[in-house]
């Protein structure tokens, strides 16, 4: 049954693109962000739908759309310019068929990273993408949050609606996302035009908010933790009344700490005694031997050049207290152990020039953020919402870069739909600000006086 509700919700998207193009824009993020063919069980999942939407987006963008005073931004020469490079290094990959695995699904998110800003013309279509975004994740923050209600969840217990651990269904990365978007949900409860930011709305988006919380608590996630942290500091650098904010946040940890589950608070323990953590002190070897590996190729070893690493590993356990302590060290040894980190996910598969590009993209969105911010902080009537929205953009990109440096997830396609939407509102405000420097030269019409013959 539940095959036929998402057949019948993707052929109504679909129908309804026909007769509104930018409509398969978004069922492309759709089903990019949720995934639906791998939550069915025998129809979703023989059918390309992926590669359908793609086809019906670009179709429609180039029959359809209005292309007068189209901008490029530098950004998205970037982009283009690190794909050729992925293109590069899977060619040159050492393991070639493992590569070319992760290179079938990259190309077609930086590809679609390119295009985006190219269909977001209007300040609708950046609300609608941001809200499908939002409410794409929201399905599957929203069921974690629900079962993290009833079970307390665990580290990798939650089960969210697919035993597939990867994409936004992997603990961490699904953490990090949803702390992420909280800055864009509250934007809407404020300037959102779709849907009114009346009671109903606004209740809606704050049980959401509670539900992104929530998530880092059910996967006992270190990583969804200091993602809250960040949104903590990040939200008072906009906040007016900073010491009411601060004494608010006081009084929610002290109520909230002791309600929360003895697995959720033990895993955070071990961010002080990280010697004696497996999984800690594996990704610290990982890391070391990534620095090594790039020294002798600085060039990359292509995607998924970490299965030929092999790691050393030092596990010291101290227990007891104050002259009573007894320490145990072990050593163990693995391989084949993935970055669990994007800067060096991208620094041993493409070397420092993929990495230098990477990290100029993104830095450039959130200083051209900043710009938005600081130009519109003071707006003219009916351009309040632009620096809020800017604002919400760089906050949800900073936390995704903090979320990133534990975990591989450099190339996830949402953050690179987040750096579309940026390159987007970029791109609209300056093509607004154009047409409002230009102004026709008009020829002024004599008075009446000097109409009438002397």
């Amino acid at each position: 049954m539940r095959d036929y509700a998402f057949i019948l919700f993707l052929l109504l998207l679909f129908a309804s693109g026909f007769r509104r193009p930018f409509l398969f824009v978004l069922a492309y993020v759709y089903i990019d962000i949720v995934s639906p063919q791998r939550l069915t069980y025998l129809l979703l999942n023989s059918v390309p739908i992926s590669l359908i939407a793609a086809a019906l987006t670009v179709g429609g963008w180039m029959m359809f759309d209005d292309k007068r005073d189209t901008r490029i931004a530098p950004r998205q020469f970037l982009m283009a310019l690190l794909l050729v490079y992925c293109w590069w290094t899977t060619k040159n990959a050492d393991f070639p068929i493992a590569a070319l695995d992760k290179w079938d699904w990259v190309w077609k998110a930086l590809a679609f990273a390119i295009f985006l800003p190219l269909t977001l013309r209007t300040r609708l279509r950046m609300e609608g993408l941001l809200a499908f975004m939002i409410v794409s994740a929201g399905s599957i923050i929203i069921t974690g949050g629900i079962k993290t209600i009833l079970s307390g969840g665990g580290y990798g217990e939650l089960n969210l609606m697919v035993t597939n651990n990867s994409g936004l269904y992997e603990g961490s990365t699904i953490s990090t996302v949803a702390i992420a978007i909280i800055p864009l949900i509250l934007w809407f409860t404020k300037h959102g035009t779709i849907f009114r930011p009346d009671w109903k709305m606004k209740s809606y988006c704050y049980a959401l908010i509670f539900a992104c919380l929530l998530i880092p608590v059910g996967t006992s996630t270190r990583t969804g933790l200091l993602c809250i942290v960040l949104l903590a500091v990040l939200m008072l650098r906009s906040t007016k009344r900073k010491f009411l904010y601060l004494g608010g946040l006081a009084a929610m940890a002290a109520v909230a700490v002791p309600l929360l589950p003895g697995t959720f608070t033990k895993r955070m323990e071990t961010i002080k005694t990280y010697q004696s953590d497996q999984s800690a002190s594996t990704r610290l070897a990982v890391w070391a031997w990534t620095i090594g590996y790039v020294e002798k190729h600085p060039m990359g070893g292509g995607f998924n050049a970490y299965l030929q690493n092999r790691l050393h590993i030092d596990l010291t356990k101290v227990q007891g207290h104050g002259d009573d302590v007894a320490v145990d060290q072990t050593d163990t040894s693995d391989h084949g152990r993935a970055y669990h980190s994007a800067y060096f996910e991208m620094l041993g598969e493409q070397g420092y020039p993929g990495l230098a590009m990477w990290l100029l993209i993104s830095f450039a969105g959130l200083f051209r953020m900043e710009v938005l911010r600081r130009r519109y902080k003071h707006p003219e009537p009916g351009d309040e919402w632009i620096s809020p929205l800017a604002t919400a953009l760089q906050h949800a990109h900073l936390i995704y870069l903090l979320g990133a440096a534990f975990i591989a997830i450099a190339f996830q396609p949402f953050i690179f739909m987040l750096m579309g939407t940026q390159i987007g509102l970029d791109t609209y405000i300056a093509r607004k600000r154009k047409e409002l420097e230009w102004r026709p030269v008009r020829r002024n019409k004599p008075d009446a006086a000097e109409a009438l013959p002397a």
